[in-house]
Order: C-alpha cells, then structure tokens, then sequence
C-alpha cells in the first residue's frame, strides 16, 4: 500500500514540476530503477509493488517522442544514451534473474514496445541485437509459465522485424562452439554494478564521433556466417518450445512465428533451421502422432466430406463432433496440422521447403503411412486409402507434392515392362487395389489416382502413362512408302468429307467459347488415307461418329430421355480441356507426335500397369458394379482430356494402326460392344428393361420390381454415356486446336 502511494505522489510530483529537457527526464527515469536495486534490501517484493513497470513506461514514451520530433532515420541523445549505456543488456540481466519477481516479464514487454514502435532499425547495433539474442533464449524454458504470453510477443515481434529486414537473421546464428555470453552477473552482484560512479559503459567500449553508428556491425561480423558446418538458431528452438505449450493461442502464435522464419531467403538461416533444430522433428512427430490417434477403421465418406479446417481455427465442440461421427475431433485436428505443414512448405526458402518436404515423406509417409496402405486388412485398406486421397486432395505446396508423389510412384521415369510394374512396391500395391476383390477398396483407390490426375505435377503423368507411350510404338511398323499412299482426292479433299461447321450435331459451341491452345492435334500425321483431308475435319468428324456409333441402336437408350443427349458432355469437356490446359501449359510436352522415322518402332509394346488395370476394368464393364463402371471411366475420360499428343492418339484415335498384340481405348471398347451383341439376344424385353434401368438411375422412376440382368444393363447405359463423352473431348480438343489456326 505504501509504495503505491509513493508511485501516486511521484506522478503528481512529475506533472507539477517543469518539465526537463527529454534527454534528462530518461536519464533520471533510468537512474531511479538503478537506485532501486542499491537502496533496496528487500528483493522478495514483486516488482508491481515498485515504481519499475512505470519507469520503464516513461522511458519508452520518451524514445517514442523523441523520434518523432526529428527527422526520419535521426538518432536522438535519449536513444545514444540506451545504445552507449548498454541499458538493454543491463535489463536482460534484471530480466534472467527475475529480481525483483515479475522483472522478467516487464524486460519482456519492454522490449517487445521497443522494437515494435521505434521506426528506426535497432536491430543492427550490437547493443540491441546482443541483448536480443540472449533473451530470446531466456524464451520457452519453461511450458505454462507465468511470462509466456510476453515471451510469444516478444518473439513475434522480432520475427516481424527480420521479415522486414531479412539480412539481419544472420545476427541471430551463433557458432555452436563461440557463444559470446560471457560471464553475466547474477541477481548478488547487480548492486555493486549498479552502484558505480561510471555511466553504465563497460570498459574497453569504443564509441566514435559517428555516434550510434559506430556501434552496429554487418551481420557477417556480427554472426556465424555460412562458412559454419553447425549454428545455434535459438529464435527458432525458443519458438519450437512454445509450440508445446497447452494454451492453444500461445501455439498458434509460435506456429505463425515459425511461417516467418522459414520465408527468409537468406541460406544459411535455411541451412540451420533445417539441420540444427528441431523443426523437422516436431512436424513430422506431431503428424504422426495425429494421425496414429485416428480410429482404425473410417467411413471414407466421413474422410471425404468432413469441413476442411485452416490451421489454427479449428473451433471445436467435443460433444458434437462426436455426435456426427467417432474420430472427428482427430480427424480435424490431423487434417488442421498436415495443412499447416503444408503452408509452412509453401513459404519456405526453396532449400528449406525441399528438406522439411524430404523429411515429411522420410518420417511420416514412409514410417506410419507405408505400412497402413500395405496391409492386408481390407478395413485398414479402405481407411487409409481414404486418408491418402484425403491427403492428396489437400496438399498444394509443390515440393511437398512432389515428395507425396514420390513416395507413392517413385522416381522413375524410364520405359515401363512388365517385368518392372513391381519395382516399387507401393505403387504396385496401389495399382492392383485398382481391380480389387473389394468393389469399395477399387472404387477409393480409383478416387485416389483420379486425384493424382488432377494434381499440377508432371511427373505424375510422366510415371503412369507417358513413359510408356514416348516411342509411339504401339502403332504398326509399316513401311514410309505405304504409310505416304494416298486415295484419289477431289479438289484436295476426299470425295465424302464433310464440314464440321455446317454439321448441327457441333453447332451448340459458339466462337466465344474456344480454347486457345497450342496445335498439338491439328498437326497429328494422318494414319488413314480414307478419313483424312489436309485441314483434319473429316478426320475429327469421322472420329466423332466412332465413338458415337460404337453402341449399337438396340443398346441406346439415351435418345428416349429428354436432356441426356451428347450435346450434354460438350460444354462439361470444354470447361474441364481448359482447365487441364492452364495446368499442363508450364510443361515441356511436344506440341505434336513424335516423327514416326524417329521412333523406335522395333521395341515391344507394354501399355503400362496402369493402363493395363484400366483396360481390363474396362473390358469387363458389362459385369461390373455401376459405381465402380462410373469410376472407371471418369479416370478414363480424364486421361483422354490431356493435352498430350501420344496420349490423345492413343486413347483418342481409332484409325491408328495398331501393332499386333497390342490394345488401345477404342480397341477395348469393340471388344466389349461385341460381347454385348452376343449377349443382347439371351435378354428378353431387353430395351424396355434397358429403359426402365436408365430412368431408375436418373430418378425419374421409382424403386420397383427386381430386374434381371441388371449389372448388365447399368454396363450398357454406363458404356453408351461414356462413348457420348470420349465424342465430346475428342470434338472439343480439335475445336480448341483450331481456333487459333491461321485461316486459310
């Protein structure tokens, strides 16, 4: 009660009294607190209790207003006297041994106000970034501690600084082996210090006519420069600490402080963040730890709709997360945490987010996942299948992709044989779950390649389609005399061609919606002289009534219900080309086919194991489920819409010529619509039950009777849309193709 009656009188004094010049007025708040600690003997008293917190205010004010009556980058005498007087390493010393108690927390938020709104860089000056430094490591020492609130600002506002600054990062790495504390007096010798006659200078202290300029260095003197094999990096080792705190707002800040240090482009800073702390390991443990306090079994269906949560606004209610479905909580915070590693890749330097990539794969894809998706339980497939496409789907930084991907397919992009689909075990395993006992396990494994084929990462195509496609040899070793032999042309063009333009199947895409893309189509050699004229129409054209004319009239149905037409699929492929266009435009894809003559014909074909799985998927479409038909041919239909001229020939063109024993899109499909001429004539009342089957699915008809053969007539609806749609891409593309072609 008495001293605050004291500090109630000083300030009346204060205001009373006339006032002294700045300079004064700081000298003798600072001289007060020095006084203090000679005066005083009672040392138990916390420092609330004492005119300290008030001083240090003044003091702050003082600096705050003499900046502001000079001119931008003027140091003032108020601020020479801190820097010369070495007042904030006197204050870290107060601050470390906490006398009186509470002192450390006042240092804190002294110099949190300090370097927050002082607008002159202080940071440079070896008086600042010294006693910055040493109380940084002071930070995080102890979880749940009265000071940690002050601790994550202080903190924060020094990670602040360096954003602004980056250069300066270099002051905060110390040589492991030279750290230049010194020996710092204790709370038992403060008073000695402090009673000196001497202004507060250590001896030996060199102070040039310059002023407080003299007093700062370069980061490379004043640090561990790069040339050091191991670096203290204690800003993130502190910020690290706190990230283990149990109050939810101190982490989050502690993570935000972290997104700040790995941004800064300087290397070394880099180099030590990832090599000399802990980050690696807290973000990988922490993953795994979320991830393996997941229930072992999922509905996928819960994976894959629960609410997307950003780092760190994960609001949640225990009662009702459970209420929805078991895991929830776990699975927020799994999905809150990978997301925040996430972002934390993507802003770092690119060396920093490439390691930290490496280790996320290293410690957390290939430790905890790997052994989920290998397992044999078909429960703990689906789950962590689930959890994988979750993942994915998720995931936006490119290095972290990249590793995921990776992980998942290696790191091959070499000519794939069939003796080599099971060098890499996992993506094998993957590949296989494709046609799986399991119609669940193939349908979420079939969702998670889908994803993958959405994905902005080359490599990703590179791996599964494109390798095995480069050489073009899935097109017969003819002779280039025959391949050159051309039918009797009436003015340049075959006597039955046909003008798109003037064709109402295409007239519903107007001008103003193509695509500008490059001419990879248009410049496709002709592979059939019966179906090619100089400009490609006729070609496209006649590829489109392939694809359309693949289903035999008895087996359509389409027709007979309104708005299930092709035109349908027109709009949806040009929407979805375009995307796959913005993607894949940055990749060094050939803009047309390989020349045939340097091809390297002789090679045996292997369509790949990818291919392979979907090729047989799709030759039994007849048989299958219509959930696992749909996805199917969705990641069909997604290979097709790639820019890619291999691949458009490959799954696009029916008049290739193909060499013997080998197979493509096209190829499967006649096989299959043979199959089902033969088996349409087993079927009584086959159209009317095919009729019944379609408004069934499209709602329009109410659950009845059972139908016979209905695998079988799902197959066949499922095979006449997907023929509707290949049509669809086939048109657009070619559209898109040339409508930047210079006109004739």
């Amino acid at each position: 009660m008495f001293s605050k009656f004291t500090s109630i009188l000083q300030h009346a004094v204060e205001a009373l009294a006339p006032s002294l010049p700045l300079q004064e007025d700081f000298v003798y708040h600072w001289k007060a607190i020095t006084h203090y600690y000679i005066e005083t003997s009672d040392d138990k008293a916390p420092v609330t209790d004492t005119n300290i917190p008030s001083h240090l205010e003044q003091m702050l004010d003082i600096l705050i207003q003499e900046e502001g009556e000079r001119e931008s980058g003027e140091t003032g005498p108020c601020m020479e006297y801190l820097l010369h007087h070495k007042i904030l390493e006197t204050l870290y010393t107060l601050g470390k041994a906490d006398c009186p108690p509470g002192m450390k927390q006042q240092v804190l938020s002294f110099y949190t106000k300090l370097l927050g709104r002082i607008r002159q860089p202080l940071l440079p000056h070896i008086n600042v970034h010294r006693p910055v430094q040493k109380l940084i490591r002071l930070c995080g020492e102890v979880l749940a501690a009265p000071t940690e609130n002050e601790e994550i600002q202080f903190l924060c506002i020094v990670c602040a600084k360096l954003k602004q600054d980056p250069y300066l990062v270099n002051f905060f790495l110390e040589n492991k082996g030279k750290r230049g504390d010194g020996k710092e007096p204790g709370a038992d010798g403060l008073k000695e210090d402090l009673s000196s006659p001497d202004t507060g200078q250590q001896q030996g202290l060199n102070i040039g006519m310059d002023g407080p300029a003299s007093t700062a260095r370069s980061p490379a003197e004043g640090a561990s420069g790069p040339s050091n094999n191991s670096s203290n990096y204690n800003l993130v080792s502190s910020l690290l600490n706190l990230t283990k705190s149990p109050d939810g707002r101190i982490v989050v800040k502690a993570c935000e402080g972290l997104m700040l240090l790995v941004s800064l482009p300087e290397a070394a800073a880099a180099k030590s963040l990832t090599e000399s702390t802990e980050l690696c390991q807290l973000l990988t443990d922490r993953l795994a730890s979320f991830y393996q306090a997941l229930p072992q079994s999922m509905d996928p269906l819960d994976i894959e709709t629960v609410e997307s949560v950003n780092w760190g606004l994960d609001v949640y209610n225990l009662k009702e997360d459970a209420a929805v479905f078991t895991g929830k909580r776990a699975l927020i915070s799994f999905l809150s945490w990978l997301d925040y590693c996430d972002q934390l890749i993507k802003e770092a330097q690119k060396t920093a987010a490439a390691a930290l990539a490496r280790a996320v794969r290293e410690r957390f894809f290939v430790a905890v996942m790997e052994p989920q998706l290998m397992q044999t339980s078909e429960v703990g497939i689906l789950t962590s299948t689930a959890l994988l496409n979750r993942i994915i789907r998720q995931v936006t930084s490119e290095a972290l992709l990249q590793e995921t991907v990776y992980f998942l397919l290696g790191e091959e992009v070499g000519p794939e044989t069939a003796a080599s689909i099971a060098q890499i075990p996992l993506r094998h395993r993957l590949i296989e779950h494709c046609d799986h006992l399991s119609d669940e396990i193939s349908i979420m494994t079939l969702r998670l390649f889908e994803q993958l084929l959405q994905k902005p990462c080359q490599h990703i195509l590179q791996n599964l389609v494109l390798r095995s496609l480069d050489e073009r040899n899935y097109i017969e070793n003819k002779a280039q005399e025959e391949r050159e032999e051309r039918e009797h042309m009436e003015n340049g063009q075959p006597h039955d061609a046909v003008d798109l333009e003037e064709d109402p199947l295409f007239s519903d895409l107007s001008p103003d919606t193509r695509l500008s893309s490059p001419d990879w189509l248009s410049c496709s050699p002709p592979q059939s002289t019966e179906h090619t004229k100089p400009d490609g129409k006729t070609e496209v054209h006649k590829i489109v009534n392939s694809f359309l004319c693949l289903v035999p009239d008895e087996a359509k149905s389409s027709y007979q219900v309104e708005g299930t037409g092709y035109d349908t699929y027109l709009r949806d492929a040009h929407r979805q080309f375009r995307d796959y266009c913005g993607i894949c435009q940055r990749w060094d894809w050939r803009s047309s086919p390989k020349p045939i003559e340097k091809c390297n014909l002789d090679r045996p074909f292997f369509e790949g194991h990818f291919l392979k799985v979907l090729f047989d998927r799709m030759g039994r479409i007849l048989d299958q489920p219509y959930d696992v038909n749909l996805q199917v041919t969705s990641v069909l239909s997604k290979l097709s819409l790639l820019p890619h001229p291999h691949l458009h020939e490959y799954l696009l063109d029916p008049y290739i010529n193909l060499a013997p024993g080998c197979r493509s899109l096209f190829a499967v499909i006649v096989r299959v619509v043979g199959d089902l001429m033969l088996r349409i004539h087993r079927i009584p009342d086959f159209t009317p039950k095919l009729l019944l089957v379609r408004k069934r699915l499209l709602g329009l008809e109410p659950e009845g009777l059972s139908i016979d053969h209905v695998t079988l007539l799902e197959g066949v609806i499922v095979l006449e849309e997907f023929c509707k749609e290949l049509a669809a891409i086939a048109f657009v593309k070619f559209h898109a193709s040339t409508s930047t072609s210079p006109s004739p």
